[in-house]
């Protein structure tokens, strides 16, 4: 089947659920056993509501189809998978190569948590070189994560070649696929072991639930669901219910998200305020090669540089907008704009010179949206 049959039909059983097209929100903690053997035995395929229940099980397994992976794990955020596929290959001495471009969140559990945890980190630059991540390789370093395109700057990295260098020297591959969801990009085809997606955007697609998705190739899985089990991680019914009924209408969403983007980001080009704009599918961006040959298409966040203006100026821009709202997700039907903060360590990457943005290009009419930017410069440039 193609992707977007397999987003419709996989993981439902609608015989086994009343001929319901979804699987319907179970909510339990307790099962009852039926005898001493499977209570003892660990027999049955529903034990213990932290181990999973039809509903999550029923999107787990429409999301392993789609990432033509092993197996997949829910968390309960976005951030819970970057996290869960960190601490499912990395012990107390290792050492982990961190893209330099990655989700604050991310950097930050890196910086505290695994540091605490007797765990090194050293960030590479989003556009290093295979001999580049090669010299920076160790004989404890047992983990690349890459994300791809970068948070905020998005840069598009070689995943197959990096994820080479780092088999070679014995380390797992992890790909924080967030931007493009297992529908525009797969990367264990392209070589990760462990890909991650924060659901909470395009999978559940209404702004309204939290989730994360790890999902593991054949090497991984005991690892990936032995953390995840001793950890305790689980997901509700009603929160995995949520992510299945956006992942049915993800494909029709992606492509109107991709065609309003690709609209507003050359509307943004074409102004004189701005600088640059970051979206790999712009046939002018760095990494628009490298996407082209691993992306089947674009989502709908970019980023915009705008040349120098004072903080005010940017502030009037932004908050008298009517159809971009300010909030800290992206990947809902709604539009919305943010600034951006880059935590930068070591060289090579985007560095802007001017105020850079986030924007989110929703599911309003594109004219509109423009309309509402049209006026954004004008506030600008009077305070500006």
């Amino acid at each position: 089947m193609k992707d977007e049959t397999r987003l419709i039909h996989s993981g439902r059983d609608s015989a086994g659920h009343i001929g319901a097209v979804n699987v319907p929100v179970y909510r339990a903690s307790t099962l009852l056993h039926p005898s001493v053997e499977t209570l003892e035995g660990n027999t049955l395929a529903y034990g213990y509501g932290r181990r999973g229940t039809p509903t999550t099980r029923g999107l787990e397994a429409s999301i392993c189809a789609l990432e033509e992976g092993e197996r997949t794990a829910l968390t309960p955020s976005g951030l819970s998978a970057c996290t869960t596929a960190l601490m499912a290959v990395l012990s107390a001495g290792d050492h982990l190569l961190m893209v330099d471009s990655v989700y604050g969140p991310t950097r930050s559990f890196c910086n505290t948590t695994l540091r605490r945890f007797g765990i090194s980190t050293t960030y590479y630059s989003p556009t290093i070189t295979p001999d580049g991540l090669h010299a920076l390789m160790q004989p404890n370093t047992r983990a690349v994560f890459i994300e791809s395109p970068g948070s905020g700057t998005f840069e598009v990295q070689d995943i197959p070649a990096l994820a080479a260098v780092a088999h070679a020297g014995g380390a797992s591959v992890l790909v924080d696929n967030t931007w493009a969801t297992p529908l525009l990009c797969k990367p264990l085809t392209l070589g990760a072991d462990l890909a991650i997606n924060a659901a909470t955007k395009y999978i559940v697609g209404h702004a309204d639930a939290l989730l994360g998705t790890v999902t593991a190739n054949a090497s991984h899985v005991a690892r990936l669901m032995d953390f995840h089990g001793h950890f305790g991680l689980t997901v509700s019914g009603d929160e995995a219910y949520l992510g299945q009924r956006g992942l049915r209408t993800m494909a029709v969403r992606l492509a109107r998200h991709q065609e309003t983007a690709l609209k507003l980001a050359a509307w943004f080009a074409a102004r004189p305020e701005v600088e640059r704009v970051l979206y790999p599918a712009l046939p002018s961006d760095p990494g628009h090669s490298l996407w082209k040959r691993d992306f089947t298409g674009a989502s709908g966040l970019f980023g915009v540089e705008l040349k120098p203006c004072p903080k005010q100026a940017v502030a009037a821009m932004l908050d008298g907008y009517h159809l971009f709202g300010m909030g800290w997700s992206w990947g809902g039907f709604e539009s919305l704009a943010v600034t951006t903060k880059l935590a930068r360590t070591v060289e090579g990457g985007y560095r802007p010179k001017g105020p850079l943005l986030r924007f989110h290009a929703g599911l309003e009419d594109a004219g509109d949206l423009i309309a509402d930017l049209e006026a954004g410069f004008d506030r600008l440039n009077k305070v500006a």
